[in-house]
């Protein structure tokens, strides 16, 4: 097989009927063999050539360029991975509030796993759209009118996140559900923003600490900021999780369903076993009434208090705890690589943020004004 011949397919939705779209540049062996196939029609709109979207046809395409090309198959692949980290879906609840959603898009997000959180953004953003075409069958709006749907999202001035969480819900409809994976890849998102994470001091940390005076809630924010959890993460804590001899925290399917280990501090450790002989967890190392998950509100609260008892004046929420531990880590020169891998995150790239956060390096460089 000649590797310079490449063919790409892409999924076409023309006159509301499904079409393969063939993608190559000029060759006069692709060109001929493509003529060879059943159906074939040339699109000015998408600048390619198509044929019926049939599993005949597709397999008559592969087929046809075995040993000849090379069949990317990048925009037509419906196995794609999805996030599943969070909260469990609760489908029933979903479809109780979101009637003009599709059964069927209900029945996808159950079967890929998706966070309720996640779910319930898709479903929300998604009727919103749906409402805004009353007249038009979802399979009609082609990719103008979802422009100008999104244009229109822009003009109200929705935030970006936002945006980009309907085109998402769009997408999935439209890419999952009626399996045309990336039909709408023309279609532009907002410039991401990139905000630098807000951070405490250690002074402020050990301040908020020491002015918690209720033994569980110290636990729970030592253990935010010792450990560098999410909220999420310590909420699904085990006392089994807790490993005093190695002085390790197990993390079980935390952010994208993935494992991991994280340190313990040894002070927290003599705080957690006080803590234990008080309130006697049974399953959950923090439990609310009768034995159940603590709840994440209940974490929110707590760090709110402790931070006004500590006189912060800023809002200083969980996930805060988490990037002041990695902050003060790598000013005390750990290695990234290792942050990285205490974090939970899949590449150093993420890691890398708290390098435009961590000052204390800065006391090393001589400002060009004192130097005069």
């Amino acid at each position: 097989m000649d590797l310079q011949k490449q063919i790409t397919l892409k999924h076409l939705l023309i006159d509301s009927q499904k079409k393969i779209g063939i993608q190559f540049y000029p060759d006069k062996v692709i060109q001929a063999l493509i003529k060879s196939l059943p159906n074939v029609k040339w699109s000015s709109k998408f600048q390619m050539v198509y044929l019926p979207n049939t599993q005949q046809n597709f397999y008559a395409i592969l087929n046809t360029f075995k040993g000849v090309a090379w069949v990317n198959m990048k925009y037509f692949a419906r196995n794609k991975p999805f996030n599943t980290n969070g909260q469990d879906l609760n489908i029933d609840d979903l479809r109780k509030r979101f009637s003009k959603i599709p059964e069927s898009y209900f029945q996808k997000l159950e079967l890929k796993k998706y966070a309720y959180m996640t779910a319930k953004n898709y479903t929300s953003c998604f009727e919103r759209f749906i409402r805004h075409f009353p007249r038009q069958k979802l399979i009609e709006i082609n990719e103008e009118d979802i422009k100008n749907y999104l244009k229109g999202l822009v003009q109200r001035k929705y935030s970006d996140s936002y945006i980009n969480m309907a085109i998402n819900s769009i997408k999935f409809y439209y890419e999952v559900v009626e399996g045309m994976p990336n039909r709408f890849y023309s279609i532009e998102r907002p410039m991401k923003t990139e905000k630098l994470p807000e951070i405490l001091n250690k002074d402020e940390v050990l301040s908020m600490i020491n002015k918690t005076y209720n033994i569980k809630h110290q636990c729970i924010i030592s253990l935010l900021y010792s450990s560098g959890l999410r909220r999420g993460e310590l909420l699904n804590l085990k006392i089994s999780d807790i490993d005093g001899k190695r002085m390790t925290i197990r993390v079980n399917q935390g952010k994208g369903k993935k494992d991991r280990f994280s340190i313990l501090s040894e002070k927290l450790l003599l705080k957690l076993r006080l803590y234990y002989k008080q309130y006697k967890p049974v399953h959950y190392l923090f439990e609310g009434k009768r034995g159940q998950q603590y709840s994440g509100s209940s974490v929110r609260q707590i760090v709110a208090k402790a931070a006004k008892h500590a006189n912060i004046k800023k809002a200083v929420r969980p996930h805060m705890l988490r990037h002041s531990f990695a902050t003060h880590l790598l000013e005390a020169g750990t290695d990234l690589r290792h942050i990285q891998i205490l974090l939970g995150h899949n590449s150093t790239k993420t890691t890398e943020i708290y390098t435009h956060v961590a000052t204390d390096t800065f006391k090393t460089i001589k400002n060009p004004l004192d130097c005069t």
